[in-house]
């Protein structure tokens, strides 16, 4: 014969079954009349199976949590069918029939004065249920999957450890709505004790004494230690928590404690609690919080292996630096010394043709530390400019005249081309001034002795050669050197990297490039090997409008662009 039954599936009485006799109603509930389950999060009367003519029906008592068919909140008298699944709180039923009768395992219905007594010791003190954080199971799953959305948005962002762990607890807060919550993070080193690293309250405290967040050691001890979440619908009457504990003494109702781990390493804990009666969270969340725990690890890890990549990188290009700068200053010191020992010579000899020699040598040699020394502490150093209306055809006859001893040695030809009647333009002089020498310097060094020519020109354009925009000062620097082979334009402007062997410091179009680029200008190059080359820098030049300091770098043009096979 068969017989309907309900069998908890889930809940604190999973694995029991209820035989429903054929023609009585029956009652879902705490009360001595309903079923005997042990739930607080149950309505004493909570919903109520009704037969008719061999249908059962279900219908919700205006209980505290709600009654689910499959899922889904039913507010209406509804059908059972076989195989439906009930919910009442966080305990889930079975509905359907079965040919098996077996007493130890089918609890039967009995009357209200053979209703066992132990079972109404296990409810709590007052007369209502608990209420579940998140009764609606279908509705909870989606806001589960959101805020997983959420955080992996959040934790892809943010690198910095105590941001990231605030902003993981605003994200719990909105969805679990605890009153008080925290999130512990290990010192230093793992043997470290956790200090709290967020703290946040659903309620501004009203005083210093309320403004202390009360954390449970005891939760938080086991957490860390078995490496899972533990959860407590009712942390009052819970016997891990003993008498003396933090969950004692304020009064914590229901509290979840969560490791936040990688792999084996536990970086620390969170934690959230609440002290309202009849209020508990639910085995859902903890797995959810959980899952925030695993993913705020996850990114954790990540931010320490961001910020060791980032040292590693730092002494890496600390060391290159290190080295460059070593290799530049021992040439000039050979130099240097060879300089005074030709000089040194002379003297001794009373000969000052070789004295003289030696001078030119040690000149040489001094020219390159200040060229060095000035490049370093423009490229290290970030400067404001200071604007001045500036003809740029003198600014470049200057730089000319400075280098007119050492074309005369070469035996070179240093050619400026500027259009005297070209307006002023807003430059930083003394910066410009120093991207042009070493604009210069290296096309001077570039040309063969005796056949070598450098051209300055300076122009001014009402649009920018190939491009829409304001007007533009041109300034190039053209050679016909050797040119610039393909696979060396990548990194000409990179510190350090000279196509110069042991004359070049590396430091020369890295600073130009950078002087240029705070001007708001372009730096184009223009090579082919055995032909030469030109390096053409345009600056803004609208006479109708002020140049802005304060831009910020999205407002700036690129500031290189380089063109080969011209």
């Amino acid at each position: 014969m068969q017989v309907l039954t309900l069998s908890v599936i889930q809940g604190p009485e999973t694995g029991k079954r209820f035989e429903l006799p054929l023609n009585e109603p029956q009652l879902i509930g705490r009360s001595s009349e309903a079923l005997p389950i042990g739930d607080d999060t149950v309505s004493r009367r909570h919903a109520e199976l009704t037969p008719d003519g061999g249908i059962w029906w279900i219908r919700d008592l205006k209980s505290q949590n709600g009654t689910y068919i499959n899922g889904v909140r039913v507010f209406d008298r509804t059908r059972l069918h076989p195989g439906d699944q009930i919910r009442v709180g966080s305990t889930v039923f079975s509905f359907g029939e079965t040919q098996d009768r077996t007493p130890d395992d089918v609890v039967r219905l009995m009357r209200a004065r053979e209703m066992d007594i132990e079972v109404e010791h296990r409810l709590a003190s007052n007369e209502d249920s608990m209420i579940l954080a998140e009764p609606e199971p279908a509705r909870a799953a989606v806001d589960h999957l959101r805020v997983i959305y959420q955080l992996t948005t959040l934790t892809s962002q943010i690198t910095d450890k105590k941001e990231l762990v605030g902003k993981v607890l605003d994200l719990v807060f909105e969805e679990f709505k605890p009153e008080r919550g925290v999130v512990m993070l290990s010192g230093v080193t793992p043997e470290s004790e956790l200090e709290p690293a967020a703290v946040k309250y659903r309620a501004p405290p009203t005083d210093a004494e309320d403004a202390k967040i009360h954390v449970s050691r005891t939760i938080m001890r086991s957490a860390i230690k078995d490496g899972e979440g533990i959860l407590s619908t009712n942390a009052m009457t819970d016997p891990r928590f003993k008498s003396g504990d933090s969950v004692q003494k304020y009064e914590i109702r229901s509290a979840i404690s969560s490791p936040i781990r990688f792999r084996d390493h536990t970086f620390g804990v969170i934690y959230i609690d609440s002290s309202m009666a009849n209020y508990t969270f639910t085995t859902e969340q903890l797995a959810l919080m959980n899952a925030i725990g695993r993913h705020t690890g996850l990114a954790l890890a990540n931010a320490e292996a961001t910020l060791e990549q980032l040292h590693t990188q730092r002494l890496a290009t600390i060391g290159e630096t290190v080295a460059s700068l070593s290799h530049s200053i021992k040439n000039i010191l050979q130099g240097l010394r060879g300089g005074a020992d030709v000089t040194e010579m002379g003297l001794r000899k009373e000969d000052l043709k070789i004295a003289a020699g030696g001078w030119e040598i040690l000149k040489r040699n001094l020219d390159r530390i200040v060229n060095l020394t000035m490049n370093m502490l423009a490229f290290s150093r970030q400067r404001t400019l200071e604007l001045e209306l500036t003809k740029l055809g003198p600014l470049v006859e200057e730089c000319a005249q400075l280098l007119e001893t050492r074309c005369e040695e070469k035996k070179i030809a240093l050619i400026v081309d500027a259009d005297p009647e070209m307006p002023p333009i807003a430059v930083d002089p003394n910066m410009l001034h120093q991207a042009v020498m070493n604009l210069l310097v290296n096309a001077v060094d570039a040309v063969e002795a005796e056949k070598g020519v450098v051209t300055v020109r300076v122009s001014f354009n009402e649009v920018e050669p190939g491009r829409v925009g304001t007007p533009t000062a041109e300034i190039a620097v053209l050679d016909n050197g050797p040119g610039i082979p393909r696979d060396r334009l990548g990194w000409i402007f990179e510190p350090f990297n000279s196509t110069k062997g042991l004359k070049g410091t590396g430091l020369g179009l890295a600073v130009t490039k950078r002087i240029v680029d705070e001007h708001s200008g372009r730096i184009r190059v223009e090579t082919h090997v055995g032909r030469g080359s030109a390096f053409r820098v345009f600056l803004p030049a609208d006479l109708d409008s002020r140049h802005d300091p304060a831009a910020t770098a999205e407002d700036k043009p690129a500031g290189s662009e380089l063109l080969s096979g011209l």
